[in-house]
């Protein structure tokens, strides 16, 4: 029985998050480890520079950041295909031929874009690889013809947009591509909030726990997280909702967190003897993947020739896929020659 296929990756503008493992990494090594899947991981470094073109240093350099992450989480080169976006030309063949099937006003249509152009403030200097990267995205999926796509909800209109590729592609041209679905977390546990309270986690906010981050900055990120600020005093009755370190235990110590909010609203339970039973749950799971991330980064060349190994078995994978697209359109022309 054919396994199916998943798509999934990183833009590489900075090192990856609890929010990243919480969100999708943990999922990732699941569906890896069952055996049921061929996964695809990719480091989109080209969806990077549609929005950072004028600092391609940045993206250079969390390249491998990245990685490093991919491989202290568990995911094994053996057992899944990491590799880099650029680094597969039939992608950026597959991405011109799809955007002649989409307008442009769909595009300016699309939530997640309309979005992402409000957060970024881009306004009307919207560079055009940022405008048209739904389409580069359906391209990176149904180049390895993927059937499953772990995202985030946010994700879905991006989705949805890909199928709708696939079923101009297939009545024009024939049934070439396979249209994808996405795999979502279960609803509440697929987004992390920042330390701060803000809804969402990122380096730009300052706000954020990183898989690299060594014990003492931990520590003081957690002594530094949103409580309840009218919870002064420690006999204070005090609120768990819109707590942040109730929200982390909710998703890293699920058996003892009702306990714990319990004696928090009831009085007696202090902010800084609760985010120290934090740091301790933290630790206790952020540690090893910390301590793996260290030796993996004692032998940068190493990772580096596992993106080139990961990167050429894909390359081979996106060029049947191109071949097969090549032909239903009919720019085979010397096929035969």
């Amino acid at each position: 029985m054919a396994k199916e296929i998943i798509l999934t990756g990183d833009r590489p503008t900075g090192k990856l998050h609890v929010g990243h493992y919480i969100g999708s990494l943990k999922k990732r090594v699941s569906m890896q480890n069952s055996g049921k899947y061929d996964s695809y991981i990719m480091i989109a470094d080209q969806q990077a520079l549609t929005d950072n073109a004028r600092d391609p240093e940045k993206i250079k350099n969390s390249l491998i950041q990245v990685a490093l992450d991919y491989l202290a989480v568990g995911l094994d080169p053996k057992k899944s295909t990491i590799f880099v976006q650029s680094q597969i030309p039939a992608l950026a063949e597959l991405n011109l031929y799809y955007l002649n099937l989409v307008t442009v006003s769909r595009l300016e249509r699309n939530p997640t874009v309309k979005a992402e152009i409000q957060q970024k403030h881009f306004e009307r200097s919207i560079p055009a690889g940022f405008f048209t990267y739904p389409v580069s995205q359906a391209a990176d999926i149904t180049a390895f013809k993927a059937n499953l796509v772990p995202v985030g909800d946010d994700q879905e209109p991006m989705l949805e947009q890909t199928r709708e590729i696939v079923r101009t592609f297939n009545s024009i041209y024939g049934e070439v591509l396979v249209e994808p679905q996405g795999v979502f977390a279960p609803k509440g546990s697929g987004r992390l909030p920042g330390l701060d309270g803000n809804a969402k986690m990122s380096k730009s906010l300052n706000n954020a726990i990183y898989l690299s981050d060594d014990a003492d900055t931990l520590r003081k990120k957690v002594m530094s997280m949103y409580t309840d600020p009218n919870h002064i005093h420690v006999e204070d009755p005090g609120k768990v909702e819109g707590n942040m370190v109730f929200t982390y235990l909710d998703i890293f110590d699920k058996d003892k967190v009702a306990e714990l909010k319990e004696q928090y609203r009831a009085g007696g339970l202090g902010d800084v003897k609760i985010k120290r039973y934090l740091n301790e749950v933290l630790e206790a799971e952020l540690g090893p993947i910390r301590a793996r991330r260290e030796e993996f980064a004692k032998d940068i060349p190493a990772v580096y020739a596992m993106l080139k190994e990961g990167s050429e078995k894909a390359n081979e994978v996106a060029n049947k896929t191109l071949e097969e697209v090549r032909r239903a359109i009919g720019v085979n022309y010397f096929d035969n020659i």
